[in-house]
């Protein structure tokens, strides 16, 4: 499976009109008494400052303009390079971030020799994860056989889902007797809800030796690779499940099967960078 935030014009109400100054024959406007010629006092008009205040600010806003924008080069673009952008960003190649995720000593299951690796942090108690390897899953097997490799690491939402570690535990303990995904099969298809019972249950049906199994259950032994792989999936920034990453590129959710066959093809073709 693939990881991002007006002015309005015034309306007619806020827009404050301008009061105009009418004059009617029966009220003439007085004129200003004329000032002598030898008077000594300067009358200035409001007009007359503003005139001999605009170059002042002119000169005042080029040099503030050159201080934060001057010594940049300004870039220009004519109009065919401007249609020419948005052909050209979406011809681009998307950089995809890949993260190493290590396999570390999961269970895998496929060759390994296949090109494309899927390492799943998943929770049994998950309906969306049990949707995914119920759904899912047996399309992406069916249609690319020797080609992919599926690594399950556990990421158990436990403040959530009160049995997911345990079930993650068992899961391990099968494991132990290379009956891992029999097993995670099993916890999958829901037949019973998950305890105690229902583990030594599945465990009887596969066939498993039932003594070493029930003292792996007993000791615990299986949980601190649980916890291991829940900590390490949390520093790496998961935080729900199923969470995938396609030979390092990120799918989080159950994805229907067409996206993880577009990424996967695109990988196959060598696309993706």
């Amino acid at each position: 499976m693939s990881i991002e935030e007006t002015l309005s014009p015034m309306s007619e109400e806020e827009v404050a009109e301008e009061p105009i100054l009418e004059t009617s024959p029966e009220e003439p406007v007085e004129e200003e008494p004329a000032v002598p010629d030898d008077s000594q006092t300067m009358i200035f008009k409001r007009s007359h400052v503003y005139a001999a205040l605009l170059p002042l600010a002119f000169v005042i806003g080029l040099s503030v303009g050159y201080l934060f924008w001057g010594r940049t080069p300004a870039v220009t673009t004519s109009p065919q390079t401007a249609a020419q952008a948005p052909a050209a960003a979406e011809n681009a190649p998307q950089e995809v971030r890949r993260y190493d995720v290590p396999e570390d000593d999961d269970p895998v299951w496929g060759p390994d020799s296949a090109p494309i690796t899927i390492i799943e942090f998943s929770d049994y108690e998950c309906p969306y994860c049990r949707k995914w390897h119920l759904q899912i899953w047996p399309q992406i097997q069916a249609a690319y056989p020797d080609q992919i490799r599926l690594v399950y690491r556990d990421f158990p939402l436990s403040n959530i889902h009160f049995n997911a570690t345990p079930a993650a535990g068992a899961a391990n303990c099968a494991g132990e007797q290379d009956m891992y995904w029999e097993y995670s099969e099993k916890l999958f298809s829901d037949e019973q809800p998950l305890n105690l019972d229902t583990y030594l249950q599945y465990a009887e049906t596969l066939g498993l030796e039932m003594a070493d199994f029930g003292e792996c259950l007993d000791s615990g032994r299986q949980k601190d690779e649980v916890i291991a792989d829940y900590e390490y999936a949390a520093n790496l920034g998961v935080s729900s499940t199923p969470t995938f990453f396609v030979n390092g590129i990120a799918v989080v959710g159950a994805q229907p099967f067409e996206v993880f066959q577009q990424i996967i093809e695109a990988e196959l073709a060598g696309e993706i960078p």
